[in-house]
């Protein structure tokens, strides 16, 4: 049975000279009796019980669209998790033996793979950023999971005295902002909101946190301004807050994450975080294209390549492939059309249809792909040159 760890906050307010005078933080505690790390010389180290785990330890967000849309990837990849009971915070997945799934909180995956808890884990970029806080021991697999597309950003309200101010500097050389009247910020992530605030010139900031829609803390009188993550900005615009030039502080999406020791020292899991690494690159990439088959009139193979290849929109992956036609006329089979098979772009879809026609394609047809599998993807090379490999 796996330990459980239940963390205990307490909040309370101190004074941070690098990055404002007065950041409002939650400190996290933990009840657990023992702990699956220990500090040698001022680095997080594996306790010998933690080292001798078999299992390694897959962390998934449990709740919310984060969590639905991880399920589908990894389904559409082939690698769909098995949960018994939908209450259980544990499952597996199949084709991954030796694997657990752990559905966890987004910010608990990112603590746990710091304490060795989970080995890798999938959250959101922002996620990732706010609770890992640069933490040396993180690694990014994969940066680009396409969903979960938000960002993270600095809104202020469109009346009063911000009413003129568009931009972050700003913002900054307002002289409003004093050591006895801060600029008085609401948000949830008080690590990325005061680095990002003090790296732009704004000294005077009080930082407070809180719950729930931080679009209303401005028009209650409780804050000047929020950081909070955005998707289309439409909350924003129906709360009466806009954002400004410069106060986008992460662009994030969801992100492959694991632990560099425990990819250094748990057995098979560089293995296992190959493959599905593998299978999230080949799905990702097989997303934005379309194979396209076409007809094509020739006298010879390379007659019909020289004409595709003079088309900007149909070189395809490394180039087409081109197959003869074999037809059987008066008798005698001959190989006057040629079959054309290409990839191209699902932007590019209709321009792409129209230069075959202009050369000579007939008989289009198009199929969406499911996987596209490189020699080898450059993700794992840079995985590789990370961990000294």
């Amino acid at each position: 049975m796996s330990l459980i760890h239940c963390p205990t906050t307490t909040t309370t307010r101190l004074r941070h000279p690098p990055l404002s005078p007065t950041v409002k933080f939650t400190v996290i505690k933990c009840c657990s009796l023992t702990s699956p790390v220990t500090v040698v010389n001022g680095n997080l180290e594996m306790t010998s019980s933690d080292k001798n785990r078999n299992e390694i330890r897959l962390g998934l967000p449990s709740k919310g669209r984060m969590a639905a849309d991880t399920l589908d990837l990894l389904k559409d990849c082939q690698l769909s998790v098995r949960q018994l009971n939908p209450r259980q915070y544990v499952a597996d997945i199949p084709q991954l033996s030796n694997v657990e799934v752990w559905f966890q909180r987004p910010k608990d995956i990112v603590r746990k793979l710091v304490s060795g808890d989970l080995d890798l884990g999938i959250v959101g970029l922002d996620t990732l950023s706010e609770y890992g806080q640069g933490n040396e021991d993180l690694i990014l697999v994969h940066d680009a999971l396409a969903y979960g597309d938000c960002r993270l950003s600095l809104a202020i309200p469109k009346y009063g005295i911000f009413e003129k101010i568009n931009s972050v500097k700003e913002l900054a050389q307002m002289p409003q902002w004093t050591a006895e009247k801060p600029l008085r910020v609401a948000t949830g992530f008080t690590y990325l909101g005061p680095k990002f605030l003090k790296e732009n010139g704004l000294e005077h900031v009080d930082f407070s946190t809180a719950d729930g829609a931080l679009e209303a803390a401005p028009a209650m009188g409780i804050a000047d301004a929020i950081v909070d993550l955005v998707s289309s900005g439409t909350t924003l615009k129906e709360n009466n807050l806009k954002e400004i030039e410069g106060g986008v502080i992460l662009e994030s999406q969801a992100v492959l994450v694991a632990s560099k020791k425990s990819l250094l020292q748990r057995k098979g899991l560089l293995d296992i975080t190959h493959e599905i690494l593998e299978r999230f690159e080949a799905h990702l990439r097989a997303l934005s294209q379309f194979t396209v088959v076409a007809n094509m009139r020739g006298s010879s193979a390379d007659e019909v390549a020289e004409r595709i290849l003079s088309q900007p929109s149909l070189a395809g992956l490394q180039g087409p492939t081109i197959s003869p036609v074999f037809r059987k006329i008066d008798g005698v089979v001959r190989a006057d059309y040629y079959a054309i098979v290409i990839c191209v772009p699902k932007k590019s879809l209709y321009k792409s249809v129209q230069q075959l026609r202009a050369i000579g394609g007939s008989g289009v047809l198009v199929s969406p792909l499911t996987y596209i599998f490189d020699e080898e993807t450059p993700r794992w090379r840079e995985l590789l040159s990370k961990l000294g490999l």
